[in-house]
């Protein structure tokens, strides 16, 4: 008697299914990779639900300005991850950010850009190093925008920009007149 076998080795059932793994394997490799990466971007920032900011001379008959930013209202900020960029192109043509934040002084360690800020900040409230490094709700942040560098006329304007550094993303943003 004769025997009758066959030369197939798999079934197309057997690949099908195969095949069905192996895109199911693929797939849960790529979706892994993807929600890892937007894990990391979708980091959300800090919220400042509202400020406020002002400019007031340092000494009577001084032309030396005091800039106030006021945290009203919104998420605590540590200042360590904290920038502050100011633009003066409308008073002087310059612009400058205020890094390494706390400090007690505005030394050339202390900023980026054009030289206007005074040595001396006559109370840096939540940007000093003796503050707690927090910046809560209802605390002041100051810096003195130097007049030998910077001179402020009437009606000039400055932008002052917060910058969260973790996320790159302004939290507070005041445009201040001088009077």
């Amino acid at each position: 008697m004769r025997r009758i076998t066959s030369s197939r080795a798999v079934s197309p059932v057997i690949a099908t299914i195969l095949m069905v793994a192996i895109v199911v394997i693929l797939a849960v490799t790529v979706s892994v990779f993807a929600l890892e990466f937007t894990g990391e971007i979708n980091q959300p920032a800090p919220t400042v639900a509202q400020s406020s900011g002002e400019l007031v001379y340092d000494l009577p008959g001084s032309n030396d300005q005091i800039v106030r930013l006021t945290h009203l209202a919104g998420d605590r900020l540590d200042v360590s991850e904290l920038e502050i960029a100011v633009d003066a192109t409308d008073a002087c043509g310059k612009q400058s950010r205020i890094v390494n934040l706390p400090t007690n002084t505005l030394g050339s360690a202390n900023y980026n850009g054009d030289d206007i800020f005074d040595y001396y900040s006559p109370d840096g409230g939540q940007l000093d190093t003796s503050a707690d490094g927090i910046w809560s709700a209802g605390e002041t942040a100051t810096f003195r925008l130097a007049s030998t560098e910077c001179e402020l006329n009437k009606s000039d304007t400055l932008t002052i920009r917060v910058v969260h550094l973790p996320t790159n993303s302004v939290v507070i943003k005041e445009t201040l007149t001088a009077t």
